[in-house]
């Protein structure tokens, strides 16, 4: 089992953390926008990494010169040229984690999955804190796999999964969402909902217990699936929300943090280094959490490669 790190319990623990580490190489994809500059020194200031620059030349050093700051520079011509280069320089070992600037996410995600992706899809995986809630919640994917299929969720919820691993916990909960709680073939959400409950009972997803499908008033209140007579070791307590769409997702991220106060963090698994997906839009809290994550999560992966689900089983077992 995981016993090298400490769990994360909270946000100010996730940025302590990350804060302790030495800085990590980033290459900054598409630096030369004054909100992306701006977001890099702060996240070079707090300790975080070190920013490397990659786009076109002639837009980063006016901005440089204007901040007072000087990185390294990789000068290309195009948004295209510009992601090919920062995968390169992951594939070098120039860098270690990968950053969004000011280039579409297409662009910027396509030589990622062509070139960095393990076995499984990438996908990405919130991290919320809420005043309203016992624990850290993870929810995914609202951000990259726009309607996957039964296989597709099944790589999205490992993912998922492994990235809580990482952060120390040891047996994770997920809740695999649908409207409502009983299979109906009219919702394709409950049938999936149902399959990777039982893949994870047959050992196909490793370091979880899943269940579904949930209401998300069920996944998240212990009360209310005691009201609804539901009995299971995930209602109540889900640490992951497997959402049946990006859609529906997206929503219930937005809606989190508009109307409910969460503090968010944010981080693309299924490649070989983190990945941050930022926008303009973010507040700064969620920019220098979601480096926070990536830097926390690319340490401990180093030390903590997740079991294959026959050895989480197994070890699973010895734990009783």
């Amino acid at each position: 089992m995981n016993e090298a790190f400490p769990e994360i319990r909270t946000m100010e623990q996730l940025m302590a953390e990350a804060r302790g580490l030495p800085p990590a190489p980033a290459a900054i994809v598409g630096a030369g926008a004054e909100h992306v500059l701006h977001a890099a020194i702060a996240a070079e200031q707090a300790g975080l990494i070190e920013p490397v620059l990659f786009g076109r030349s002639d837009r980063i050093i006016p901005l440089m010169e204007e901040f007072g700051v000087a990185y390294p520079v990789v000068d290309l011509p195009t948004p295209e040229a510009t992601a090919g280069a920062a995968v390169d320089a992951v594939l070098d070992e120039r860098v270690r984690l990968l950053v969004k600037g000011d280039i579409h996410s297409d662009v910027f995600l396509r030589p990622i999955i062509r070139r960095l992706r393990r076995e499984t899809r990438i996908s990405h995986v919130f991290l919320a804190e809420l005043p309203s809630y016992h624990k850290l919640l993870y929810i995914t994917d609202a951000v990259i796999n726009i309607e996957p299929d039964i296989r597709a969720k099944a790589d999205i919820l490992q993912n998922a999964v492994n990235l809580t691993w990482w952060l120390g916990n040891q047996r994770t909960r997920v809740a695999a969402l649908s409207a409502i709680e009983t299979v109906n073939p009219a919702i394709p959400s409950t049938l999936d909902a149902a399959c990777l409950a039982k893949m994870s009972e047959r050992g196909q997803i490793a370091h979880a217990q899943v269940d579904g499908p949930l209401a998300f008033d069920s996944a998240i209140s212990a009360e209310s699936a005691r009201l609804k007579g539901i009995t299971s070791p995930v209602a109540g307590h889900a640490d992951v929300l497997l959402v049946p769409d990006l859609v529906s997702g997206n929503i219930l991220y937005k809606d989190l943090e508009y109307l409910a106060g969460a503090d968010f963090a944010g981080v693309v698994v299924g490649a070989c280094v983190p990945v941050v997906l930022t926008s303009r839009s973010d507040p700064e809290f969620s920019r220098m959490a979601s480096l926070a994550l990536a830097r926390v999560a690319e340490h401990r992966q180093q030390t903590l490669d997740p079991l294959s689900p026959e050895e989480a089983v197994a070890a699973d077992h010895r734990a009783g």
